[in-house]
């Protein structure tokens, strides 16, 4: 596997930052739905520390991703996708890094805006987006809480898409983002070579 991505296949940079984001998407949206309930206290302010901490990280990753993607660029559609499930494809792919961008940089602003400070794993303060505002913290946490709720449901979308495309149309959409060949099946549907002529008969085939 190379690093960079191919035109059938995304490299192994492009395959661990997807996998990485996801995993910290999957923990962030753990703790942030549980922490709320959580009694005040020491416990508590820790756990909200941690989760603002991951989430700057999940934005870092998130950039580092794009950036890569630009550069590196990403493999052609899996031959004989119809041209409609291509755009839904590119739409929810860019639909997912629009959230990925606007969560952390939500839940930056609200905490900006609601006059908490930010420390990043405790190592430095980072600066605040914006001067302490109510109405501006409100709209913030909203578009953090309902944004959340949207980028679960693309993901979800997104996954579904790729099992269908595996289980049922027996391509490579999904395998293509996993480490290792790519599937026998896609493999044994190239033509294979012929037998060499014998020289006895050369006109066998």
């Amino acid at each position: 596997m190379t690093l960079k991505n191919t035109a059938d296949r995304w490299g192994a940079v492009s395959q661990t930052l997807h996998w990485l984001i996801l995993v910290m998407i999957a923990g962030l949206a753990i703790v942030g739905l549980t922490m709320t309930d959580m009694s005040n206290g020491p416990s508590k302010i820790k756990i909200y520390a941690l989760h603002k901490s991951f989430g700057l990280t999940l934005l870092v990753l998130v950039t580092l991703r794009l950036a890569w993607r630009v550069y590196a660029g990403a493999p052609k559609p899996v031959a004989g996708t119809p041209h409609w499930q291509e755009r839904i494809a590119s739409l929810t792919h860019w639909a997912l890094y629009a959230l990925m961008f606007a969560l952390p940089l939500s839940g930056w602003l609200f905490n900006s805006t609601a006059g908490y400070p930010l420390q990043y794993f405790g190592l430095f303060n980072l600066p605040k987006l914006a001067a302490r505002n109510e109405e501006l913290a409100q709209l913030s946490r909203n578009l953090h809480e309902y944004g959340f709720w949207l980028l679960l449901a693309l993901v979800l979308a997104h996954a579904a898409a790729a099992f269908y495309h595996h289980l049922f149309q027996n391509d490579d959409t999904l395998t293509r983002m996993l480490p290792g060949r790519r599937r026998a099946g896609a493999a044994s549907s190239e033509p294979a070579s012929l037998p060499p002529i014998s020289p006895e008969n050369p006109d066998a085939p």
